[in-house]
């Protein structure tokens, strides 16, 4: 199978599971969101020192997926078996909270705004977080004018926060302080 099928050439795209709609519209919009925010981390893991925080967000990059699957399929009834790989669970929000809990602890109190940047890999995860911003309003657009499981705003919501919380612990375990605003 080529990797090119030319199908796309018009400027419209096939979803999963059938139809096809224009590359603008809202639902790809989403899911293109969604797999940008995922090469993001992608990147920011490969920029991490010993892999840090590599099982968690390696298990992120597998939620993200699932939830692009999601957001590219307008009828999940046709390709239900397909999708049953993509469940996603609240356990993935508490992970995520837990991650946070367990980092915070490690971090001084955060009184000011931080600017983004610090140690390669910190930098990297402020940038994954920025795009997460976008795929969370991306996903709440679509919210707004189609069928989207709140869980998955959650979710996108709360992976935010982690990136931010792991920015700041990323630079701290390479004795690098915030720099405020």
């Amino acid at each position: 199978m080529k990797i090119y099928t030319k199908t796309g050439d018009a400027g419209d795209t096939g979803l999963f599971g059938g139809g096809r709609v224009p590359k603008d519209d809202p639902r790809v919009s989403a899911y293109g969101d969604v797999d940008e925010l995922n090469s993001a981390i992608g990147a920011a893991r490969a920029a991490l020192p010993n892999a840090a925080f590599d099982p968690l967000l390696e298990q992120i990059q597998r939620d993200l997926f699932s939830i692009g699957g999601h957001l590219a399929t307008p009828d999940p009834e046709k390709v239900r078996a397909a999708l049953a790989k993509a469940d996603l669970g609240d356990d993935r929000v508490r992970a995520m909270e837990d991650a946070m809990d367990a980092a915070e602890s490690e971090l001084p109190p955060l009184r000011a705004f931080v600017l983004p940047g610090g140690t390669q890999g910190a930098a990297a995860l402020h940038i994954a977080r920025t795009v997460c911003r976008r795929a969370e309003r991306s996903v709440v657009g679509l919210a707004r004018i189609a069928d989207v499981p709140p869980l998955f705003i959650i979710y996108i919501n709360r992976l935010s926060d982690l990136l931010f919380t792991l920015a700041r612990l990323a630079n701290h375990r390479e004795g690098r302080h915030d720099v405020t605003w």
